[in-house]
């Protein structure tokens, strides 16, 4: 009996390390409208972009942001869905909508052939690629617009690596904070960021977790309402995730912390800071918490050096 339960511990958990590397490699695409200005495709940009994104969502590897999701997002930043993204805009468009890849482009007319180009940008590090397809006069434009997918998508599976940042390790974050700490003197700090996953408060708090352990890993002293001693500085906030998108059975949170860092005998405002993260996980409520420790791991990095100032 005990052999039988350790197989079946030991399946379970092969099965999940499976499925938590599969969601590390799912990537989210957001797809604007393709630029058509020639009077001959005039009406043809958004039809190709949308033909092209539910192309794209039918592949395992990748999640598409919905159209309606990405006209609101990007149309309280009036950035709007143009078919063109500005050279360094990217990361911004990558923040609001939690896309890792853009796909924009252009329909055109050269000669008598309808010609459709796309231009993949990743977020993370603005490599971009690009793919063209061309059809004869009278040439379906369904069927240009599913061929255009079909390339994107093998492209994005080819240069994947490039596309997106390499993921920082806890450990190498770690010895770079440190590496910038070192010779200062670090003050006491206590942290206190209440969350909440859109309609519930959360009893542990992740980003408050992850703040904590990087500070106290890095050599600052934690104190806390039980302590006998009064923090020097005291690190404030909010955090908030909600679900974001699924895909089969992976769920995709985006997440939200906003700090303000005080000097408590002085109550200067040492820094104010804010950062967004998303992430994929088999559950909803663990993308969430993956999504705010990412989040939070972003902004100690910019934290803690000011910290010890």
């Amino acid at each position: 009996m005990k052999q039988k339960l350790t197989l079946v511990l030991a399946v379970l958990l092969f099965a999940g390390g499976m499925a938590r590397a599969l969601a590390a490699d799912i990537l989210t695409v957001a797809v604007f409208d393709f630029e058509s200005k020639d009077e001959a495709v005039r009406d043809l940009g958004p039809k190709v972009a949308t033909l092209i994104n539910a192309h794209l969502s039918a592949e395992p590897q990748l999640i598409t942001v919905e159209r309606a999701e990405l006209e609101k997002v990007l149309g309280e930043q009036e950035l709007g869905l143009s078919g063109t993204v500005s050279p360094g805009s990217e990361a911004k468009v990558g923040n609001l909508t939690g896309a890792k890849v853009l796909v924009t482009g252009r329909v055109m007319k050269i000669d008598s052939d309808l010609t459709l180009v796309a231009k993949i940008i990743g977020t993370e590090t603005s490599r971009v690629y690009g793919e063209i397809v061309s059809g004869k006069p009278g040439a379906n434009i369904t069927d240009l617009s599913a061929e255009l997918a079909k390339r994107i998508a093998a492209n994005v599976a080819k240069n994947g690596e490039t596309l997106i940042a390499k993921v920082q390790m806890h450990e190498d974050r770690v010895a770079k904070i440190k590496e910038q700490l070192h010779g200062n003197k670090l003050p006491s700090v206590s942290v206190k960021i209440p969350e909440q996953h859109i309609g519930q408060r959360v009893m542990d708090p992740a980003a408050q977790t992850e703040l904590s352990l990087l500070l106290q890993q890095c050599g600052f002293t934690l104190v806390d309402d039980n302590s006998d001693s009064k923090p020097d500085i005291e690190i404030t906030g909010e955090a908030l995730s909600e679900l974001g998108m699924r895909k089969g059975n992976l769920q995709s949170c985006r997440a939200r912390i906003e700090i303000k860092a005080r000097d408590r005998k002085s109550g200067n405002i040492i820094m104010v800071d804010r950062q967004t993260s998303v992430a994929v996980d088999l559950a909803e409520h663990i993308a969430a918490k993956i999504a705010l420790q990412n989040a939070a791991g972003d902004l100690a990095e910019r934290l803690l050096p000011k910290l010890a100032k």
